[in-house]
């Protein structure tokens, strides 16, 4: 198999600020394994960069000598190290195995297309009017708000005046326990479907003690879900998991965690980065398993070189083609 890859910058449309910082544009890369296509974003609190995930291919450039059809093989073969470059590895050999198959990836998982959880759309952190009126003029049914500046209750009440959509909040970790056991009661009064990722990172008796209070209230961890084991751990502590391609490795590992999770009663979210229609088509052909979905990557961004999951409403539309289905977008598009 003939493995390259190339650099893309990501613009955003406007910028993306949350708990863990600002940012204006992402830096991913673009793998293409003979006709097959995958994307590494890197995961900017787990210390990932586009230079170390183009490092990381580098280092695995070697073991893709064996048939492509022969997934688990090679990718139980990868050298450990950064989790979206293994992601870009595992969306293309999917991508290729569909293609040659002449089939796309939702049906070779035995999944189907059309069942599928109709995707929030983010509300980065702003002003509170501001990001009223964000939510307000994107008339989108389902807002995930970023949470996490010391301004979360006004920013939730001036969302929630602006519109009747469905709200998740997101505090991306920026909450100590005091601030959680404050907030969440009061934020709940502004009828929220779940709370993301309150707490700090490895604070699992903090989000166990936090559920425990606060019955009736979905708590969902996200950026502590990294693995299989991260998801065991949590057994109790929240009502349901954030996976993403790039967190967890790709598309098996996602698979494997969302089992997990099911088998403990657990929900899932599916979600993503800032990512192109490329690792977000991979991460929709998986969407049928999910409870929740947020993938609206490229929404957010101004310069999407590829085409793939398009958006009828909240709803997400797979593309027909074989594998991803995801295709160059023309240049005057």
């Amino acid at each position: 198999m003939n493995l390259s890859w190339e650099p893309i910058t990501l613009d955003l449309i406007t910028p993306f600020k949350i708990a863990h910082g600002v940012s204006e544009r992402r830096h991913n890369v673009i793998v293409h394994l003979d006709e097959g296509i995958g994307e590494g974003a890197g995961v900017p609190y787990l210390g990932e960069s586009q230079a170390g995930i183009m490092d990381y291919l580098s280092s695995a450039a070697e073991r893709f000598r064996d048939d492509p059809i022969q997934i688990d093989k090679i990718l139980e073969s990868l050298p450990l190290g950064s989790s979206s470059g293994r992601a870009a590895l595992d969306i293309a050999l999917h991508d290729l195995w569909g293609k040659r198959q002449g089939i796309p990836l939702y049906e070779l998982l035995d999944l189907i297309s059309q069942q599928t959880p109709s995707t929030s759309l983010t509300i980065s952190m702003d002003h509170p009017k501001k990001m009223a009126q964000n939510a307000r003029r994107s008339g989108w049914p389902i807002i995930k708000i970023k949470l996490g500046s010391g301004d979360d209750e006004a920013i939730v009440r001036s969302i929630r005046e602006s519109t009747d959509a469905a709200l998740r909040v997101d505090a991306n970790a920026g909450w100590t326990r005091e601030q959680a056991a404050d907030l969440i009661p009061r934020l709940m009064e502004y009828d929220l479907e779940l709370v993301e990722q309150p707490l700090p990172v490895g604070d699992i008796e903090g989000l166990r003690r936090l559920r425990t209070c606060n019955p009736g209230v979905k708590i969902f961890a996200d950026e502590s879900i990294r693995t299989s084991q991260d998801v065991i751990d949590h057994v109790d502590a929240v009502d349901g998991v954030v996976i993403k391609l790039m967190k967890s490795g790709g598309i098996r590992p996602a698979m494997k965690m969302m089992d997990i999770a099911r088998s403990y009663d657990m929900q899932v979210m599916l979600s993503c980065m800032v990512e192109s229609s490329v690792g977000v088509t991979a991460a929709a052909h998986l969407a049928s398993l999910c409870d929740y979905v947020d993938l609206d990557g490229p929404l957010l961004i101004k310069n999407d070189p590829y085409q793939g999951v398009t958006y009828h409403g909240a709803q997400l539309i797979l593309p027909d083609g074989s594998g991803l289905g995801v295709v160059k977008r023309k240049e005057n598009q």
